[in-house]
């Protein structure tokens, strides 16, 4: 049987690589597609809702599909460990059969970096992430680099965390999970990531680029049918294949 998706965000650059994808599967079905102008009950009715729409819509997005027992596949950036405690806390009173899948990045490379990345962070004290995205990206640090550094976080579990030497100059990036990420937004720049972890006489850099949005069509096909299945709250890419 057919996946229906409804599409929120569908005039912008993701939300329209996700119209091609569904266009082109065979098991999904375009149920709707929303702009800025459209309302979100134009959803109902979908088996899946897709959230490519801006760090302060997609709460309202995710939070209408709950209240509607409705499962929300979210591409959106912004959210945060913080977010997402408060998000699993709500789906606990949502209605039966909502889910939430929650994706900061597409890539299969971009999944497997941070994966890498979240290792490396067992043997070395001192690293930094650099992210650089397309100039028309409003959110900073992105939504993967943010992730990427409380994964980093979490595996270091246990071990003393190093002082980030310089912590208040804004030179300094960003301090997420008490890793450091400095973003870039250049024209020419698909989307590139950059760990670097330095050691004795040492440095290791864990790098992974996109030069289309294409990359993430693999990744949002797999998510898309995740979440048509999905129970509770799902975080990343890597979570979807395990349990694909």
């Amino acid at each position: 049987m057919s996946i229906k998706v409804a599409v929120v965000g569908a005039s912008g650059r993701m939300g329209k690589l996700a119209l091609e994808v569904i266009d082109g599967a065979q098991d999904l079905t375009l149920h709707a597609a929303l702009n800025s102008k459209s309302g979100l009950d134009e959803v109902l009715g979908a088996d899946v809702v897709f959230d490519l729409t801006l760090p302060e819509v997609s709460p309202n997005v995710v939070n209408f599909a709950l209240a509607n027992g409705m499962k929300v596949l979210v591409g959106t950036s912004g959210w945060s460990a913080t977010k997402l405690a408060t998000l699993e806390a709500n789906l606990k009173s949502a209605p039966a059969g909502a889910s939430v899948v929650i994706i900061p990045n597409f890539s299969i490379g971009s999944m497997l970096a941070t994966k890498f990345a979240a290792e490396a962070a067992k043997y070395f004290d001192s690293m930094e992430i650099v992210e650089a995205h397309h100039a028309g990206k409003i959110d900073s640090p992105s939504g993967t680099a943010v992730r990427t550094a409380e994964l980093m976080s979490e595996a270091r579990a246990g071990m003393t965390q190093p002082l980030i030497p310089g912590v208040g100059q804004e030179a300094r990036g960003q301090v997420v999970a008490g890793i450091p990420i400095h973003s870039l937004r250049l024209v020419g720049v698909s989307a590139k990531q950059d760990i670097h972890f330095g050691g004795d006489s040492e440095v290791l850099t864990v790098s992974h680029d996109v030069s289309s949005i294409r990359a993430y069509i693999k990744g949002i096909l797999m998510s898309i049918r995740y979440t048509s299945k999905a129970s509770g709250l799902t975080v990343g890419l890597q979570a979807v294949s395990e349990n694909s």
